[in-house]
């Protein structure tokens, strides 16, 4: 597992804003990575379009936000109009940073065991460290508890 007060590992993956994303780009700022399994399902959903009402609030705070899922760029494209998303998904179709980051995992549903997404959050400071981490996340308020705690971090 990847450990609150050490480095985030970098990458690069496609973006939906048409250019290659690395973590690098965003040092100087805070960033919250959200690793969810899939486009368009319930609960991605509501995880995404709570991040993006959000959004505006955590970009006062200096904070930029990113999904990262295993779906390719065509079908990140797709939700994010469908849902008007103002910021970027990632595409990490080969699961490398997914891997990178311990997202990926043995997962149980109905009874059946398959390979898949750990729902995780991960608040990233701007000097690329790590300061909180959310596995297992519950999407309901998950994107407000997630900026209320960003605040608090600022306060100290």
């Amino acid at each position: 597992m990847i450990k609150i007060n050490t480095k985030a590992p970098n990458f690069i993956l496609p973006s939906t804003s048409k250019e290659n994303y690395s973590l690098k780009n965003s040092i100087g700022k805070f960033v919250v990575i959200y690793f969810y399994p899939k486009d368009d399902t319930p609960g991605c959903t509501i995880e995404t379009n709570d991040f993006n009402k959000l959004l505006l609030k955590f970009k006062k705070l200096d904070c930029e936000i990113y999904g990262i899922s295993k779906d390719n760029l065509k079908s990140h494209d797709k939700f994010r109009e469908k849902y008007k998303i103002k910021f970027d998904l990632l595409a990490d179709e080969e699961i490398k940073v997914l891997k990178k980051y311990k997202v990926w995992g043995k997962k149980k549903f109905m009874g059946r065991e398959f390979m898949g997404v750990i729902r995780t959050t991960i608040l990233i400071d701007k000097k690329s460290k790590i300061i909180k981490i959310w596995d297992n996340v519950r999407v309901k308020d998950h994107a407000k508890e997630v900026l209320e705690t960003l605040k608090e971090i600022i306060k100290q």
